[in-house]
């Protein structure tokens, strides 16, 4: 699977997704700001509560840097909606990758066909919308922010 994950260099598929709120969120939209794009399997599971609180709490990190994060899972929207409140997730989006079941998953070359949800993975895109930083994760590893932190001031 992770042999088919989009390169760094490449630039990023555009797509729209709903956030937890049902606000349409469009990458083609964002061009001119750094993006965290964090896939994770699966909403109400322990690791992706806390990627997800990861990106929350360090939001302003994000934005000195002229990024924004995005999460991204199967789930629908009124799911992450009471699941955004639950962790104390406000400001994020947290995106629905619904319908199609894990379409925008499978353009990153991330979703797993044999689970039905994505790989855990990150990829951050310059202001231009080019990938510079991938990187897949074992399911039950919490990505590492200061990690992704470096990699985003190195863009």
């Amino acid at each position: 699977m992770v042999e088919k994950v989009i390169g760094t260099g490449s630039a990023a598929p555009d797509f729209s997704l709903k956030d937890q709120n049902g606000n349409v969120v469009s990458l083609s939209n964002m061009v001119g700001t750094g993006i965290v794009l964090a896939f994770h399997p699966l909403a109400w599971t322990s690791v992706c509560t806390l990627q997800m609180q990861d990106l929350e709490n360090n939001r302003e990190r994000l934005e000195a840097l002229r990024a924004v994060a995005l999460g991204i899972s199967v789930d629908s929207v009124p799911c992450k909606k009471a699941w955004a409140r639950s962790i104390g997730v406000a400001k994020t989006p947290l995106l629905a990758d619904f319908w199609p079941h894990g379409g925008v998953a499978d353009l990153y070359g991330v979703f797993r066909q044999d689970d039905g949800f994505s790989e855990r993975a990150v990829f951050i895109l310059d202001a231009k919308g080019v990938i510079r930083f991938r990187k897949v994760y074992p399911i039950g590893e919490r990505p590492d922010i200061e990690e992704i932190l470096r990699a985003l001031s190195g863009i």
